[in-house]
């Protein structure tokens, strides 16, 4: 597993997807953490945290389109599954290094928040109200920061699944495009409202369903600094169950 784990990884500066993504990243997250919070004169980091949420519709299939499509693209999968390596440690590998890309840049992105910090600390340096809070809370940015990884890492395991059922890069990035916004917008559906400013959806029951299934609705605990354990077993068995399904894919396909 090892061994695949760091082909996968270098595989990803040698093409230049990791350069695109780790790019790209970079420069919305810090572009979009100054409008939230510099440019609106404001310490509340929950925007940023939520627009980062709706990036990864886009980012996150960016890592994982290639990891099992160009393989059977390349014709290079029966290497892989003849390889001396269970067909679980093939998909954690692969995955796992999509992984350690993605939480490099999560962590390189905490630069956003040091001007934030410098400017609060300036800022209650020079008032005299000793009572008065100034400066981001430390508990949320943490709290939504652990969240999204929680969910950049259940994404992931969905894209990993979505690339191991095609052999077109193109394909498993829109598919997998559509899969997460459909995951993220689905809470939108209990705020819709008729021209008469009654929900849409009447039913207790379908809203609460809707409320369950959908990962913004457990993501919002942790923006408030609370951690959630409820919602962290969600978005790990989300992912467990994905990449489990990855697994099966490939154990069926070794032995069909």
């Amino acid at each position: 597993m090892f061994a695949i784990y760091k082909k996968e990884l270098r595989s990803f500066f040698i093409n230049p997807i990791g350069y695109v993504y780790l790019g790209v990243f970079l420069v919305f997250s810090a572009v979009l953490c100054c409008y939230t919070t510099i440019v609106a004169a404001s310490y509340n980091t929950s925007s940023y945290f939520r627009y980062m949420i709706f990036a990864f519709i886009i980012l996150i299939p960016l890592l994982t389109m290639r990891l099992f499509a160009e393989e059977r693209k390349l014709k290079t999968e029966q290497l892989l599954l003849t390889a001396p390596v269970t067909i679980t440690g093939m998909v954690l590998g692969k995955y796992l290094a999509a992984l350690t890309l993605f939480v490099g840049s999560m962590l390189f992105s905490c630069i956003n928040f040091i001007p934030i910090y410098v400017y609060g600390n300036i800022e209650r340096a020079g008032t005299s109200y000793s009572s008065t809070q100034i400066g981001p809370v430390t508990g949320q940015i943490f709290g939504s920061f652990f969240a999204l990884l929680l969910l950049g890492a259940a994404f992931l395991a969905i894209g990993t699944f979505i690339s191991a059922l095609t052999e077109n890069q193109l394909s498993a990035a829109v598919i997998t495009i559509g899969v997460i916004a459909a995951m993220v917008f689905l809470n939108l559906l209990n705020s819709l409202k008729d021209s008469d400013g009654q929900q849409i959806i009447s039913s207790y029951v379908i809203r609460a369903i809707i409320d369950w299934i959908s990962v913004l609705s457990r993501f919002s605990t942790f923006s408030y600094g609370v951690f959630d354990f409820s919602a962290m077993i969600y978005y790990i068995s989300l992912a467990f169950v994905f990449l489990f399904l990855t697994v099966r894919v490939y154990d069926k396909r070794r032995w069909g």
